[in-house]
């Protein structure tokens, strides 16, 4: 069975009285993490320079990894600390595609070497790459099915996207994705960045 890399979406609430002391917790978590084998990066954003809602991601290699930091005693001390000023309300878990659509619109803290949103040309892209090589051979074989033409449009386009719709979830969207990733994530131009941190 392939593993997939996992990405784990955390929102808390922090205390506006004491954000240098939660800056400097979360970034003692980002360290610790990324001493655990699997990581592959983490981050952190705030929802606006005003906003009490921070972000946090971090993914590892795969659900071992993953629950061999989320287990460990040192994450678990670590949440200890932090358990005065940050309070946890929502947690997410992805793989593949998930969770490109719902990113903070305003960014006031460095995502570290977490990977970068992608554009959503590079999105469609990558939903095309797999999804045209797949509707392509599907097509080629109904058509040799006996009686598939008879069917009329309507039954043709249902069954074609209860079969199609999970296999690009689940397998194909996947695939793609880990496949481009160093182009899906490459970094912003530094011109772009510098633009970013002067607002």
């Amino acid at each position: 069975m392939e593993h997939q890399p996992i990405t784990v979406s955390i929102e808390r609430r922090v205390n506006p009285e004491r954000i240098a002391e939660a800056t400097a917790w979360v970034q003692s978590g980002i360290r610790m993490a990324a001493a655990f084998p699997g990581f592959l990066g983490s981050g952190w954003v705030r929802a606006g320079a005003t906003s009490e809602t921070w972000h946090m991601l971090y993914r590892f290699t795969d659900d071992s990894t993953l629950e061999a930091w989320e287990d460990s005693p040192q994450r678990v001390s670590w949440l200890e600390a932090g358990g005065d000023f940050m309070e946890q309300s929502r947690v997410e878990k992805r793989t593949g595609i998930e969770g490109w659509f719902d990113t903070p619109s305003e960014q006031s803290a460095s995502v570290g070497s977490f990977p970068v949103t992608p554009p959503r040309w590079k999105q469609a892209t990558s939903i095309w790459l797999g999804f045209f090589p797949v509707n392509l051979v599907f097509t080629v074989l109904v058509s040799l099915v006996p009686g598939w033409d008879a069917l009329g449009t309507f039954l043709h386009v249902l069954i074609s996207t209860l079969i199609l719709a999970p296999v690009m979830t689940f397998w194909v969207l996947p695939f793609v994705t880990r496949l481009i990733h160093g182009w899906l994530h490459a970094s912003p131009q530094p011109t772009h960045t510098a633009e970013l941190s002067q607002r």
